[in-house]
């Protein structure tokens, strides 16, 4: 039997429900707009946002709960800002900003509690001051909060397009289609090392060396995810799998965790119990991808989940521990070093394709010095990107022979 036929001996129908998301309409051709300064100020009975650009702004505004938090969305922006300001002040925790789609960066800000938009103001030039951008917030109650979210909520649900797929067993592929799925980007860095490098960064370079050695190997089709610094959803990334009818599918990561000497190569399978803290830690980190770039999970229609780990799921789950158990003896061959336990499984969003085979990649942890120095060398990143090749390799000739 071989693998499709496998994937596909349980007659399933799945309904997809896709959500279209709110984005600010803007030619591809137009420069993006820049950002010269962005700040806090408390006053009287508020907290402002400002942002200082060099043209005026589309926006679009909404709030988010679980936790407290302001999204707004933009044209692409280009931020040439100073990064030491301060991002907490008054009743806002933190800020972030970064590219969140194609032609649509965010700016996400964590608020200590439920709050109130009072007002949005864009100003016009004036006195030798560009576009300005600001909003004032105000604390609130939880229910006014939550009627917010729930109007908003309403009136994307009256724009959602779905669509129905029923998955149809393919033709087995003369060629095997590889999904690289670099971890985080855009206004999600990921984890941060301890010279600054951002996890966003290692993923894609790593990701894109594996990219060019299985396009060069006869019978391959290797598909990225992203292929340069911008957010895509977990549910997006998965998404990519299933759409392109994949045959296997590799997150690359580069995490941080609460212990410094933790260090080492580790392979992630899904499961809906964790195999060890570590693991159940690392699952946490990832699974909050979604809330840090400011995605409304709650109006995620998670029609598939039912059935993960129950019907097909079982079945590519056994695939996605097979794959993993012939990753880590090559990253050994190659040198590199691996952790004590170096096959983990919990909860992953991001493995959740019930018909793609699927593992998360731990390269290396950059909370560890000696890890992030080899995630950051050119040397040390095309020994990884070779060895997880070498096992996609091993990996076909053994499933489907």
């Amino acid at each position: 039997m071989d693998i499709f036929s496998r994937f596909f001996r349980f007659s399933l129908l799945i309904v997809a429900a896709i959500l279209i998301p709110v984005t600010i309409a803007v030619a591809e051709t137009k420069p993006p707009i820049e950002v010269s300064s962005v700040r806090l100020g408390i006053h009287k009975d508020k907290t402002r946002f400002v942002m200082e650009l060099s043209e005026k702004p589309e926006f679009d505004l909404f709030l988010l709960p679980d936790p407290y938090r302001i999204v707004i969305d933009m044209p692409e922006l280009r931020w040439q800002t100073d990064d030491s300001a301060s991002r907490k002040k008054g009743i806002v925790e933190n800020f972030r900003f970064g590219l969140f789609r194609e032609n649509t960066s965010r700016v996400v800000l964590d608020v200590d509690g439920p709050v109130k938009i009072l007002r949005t103001v864009v100003l016009p030039p004036t006195s030798g001051k560009p576009h300005r951008f600001f909003i004032d917030i105000q604390k609130t109650d939880h229910t006014s909060f939550m009627q917010a979210v729930k109007e908003r909520r309403q009136k994307n649900a009256a724009t959602q397009k779905v669509a129905l797929k029923t998955p149809i067993p393919p033709v087995r592929a003369k060629t095997y289609k590889v999904v690289i799925d670099a971890g985080h980007g855009g206004i999600d860095p990921g984890a941060i090392g301890r010279s600054g490098v951002y996890e966003k960064t290692l993923t894609l370079q790593v990701a894109k060396k594996l990219y060019r050695i299985l396009d060069k190997k006869k019978g391959y089709q290797p598909i990225m995810t992203r292929d340069r610094d911008i957010f895509l959803s977990l549910r997006e990334r998965v998404n990519v799998a299933r759409k392109e009818g994949a045959d296997l599918f590799i997150s690359v990561h580069a995490d941080s965790i609460s212990r410094p000497d933790f260090r080492g190569a580790t392979v992630y399978t899904l499961s809906e119990t964790a195999s060890d803290d570590e693991a159940a830690e690392i699952a946490k980190s990832e699974n909050r991808s979604d809330l840090i770039a400011g995605v409304d999970i709650e109006s995620q229609d998670d029609t598939v989940q039912g059935i993960l780990v129950d019907l097909a799921q079982r079945e590519t789950m056994n695939f996605s521990v097979r794959f993993a158990e012939m990753l880590i003896p090559q990253m050994t061959k190659s040198g590199l070093k691996t952790s004590g336990r170096s096959h983990r499984f919990a909860g992953f969003r991001v493995l959740k394709a019930p018909d793609v085979p699927s593992v998360l990649v731990e390269l290396g942890y950059l909370s560890n010095r000696q890890d992030e120095k080899i995630l950051k060398s050119k040397d040390g990143q095309t020994r990884l990107a070779a060895a997880i090749a070498k096992a996609v390799e091993q990996y076909f000739k053994t499933v489907d022979p």
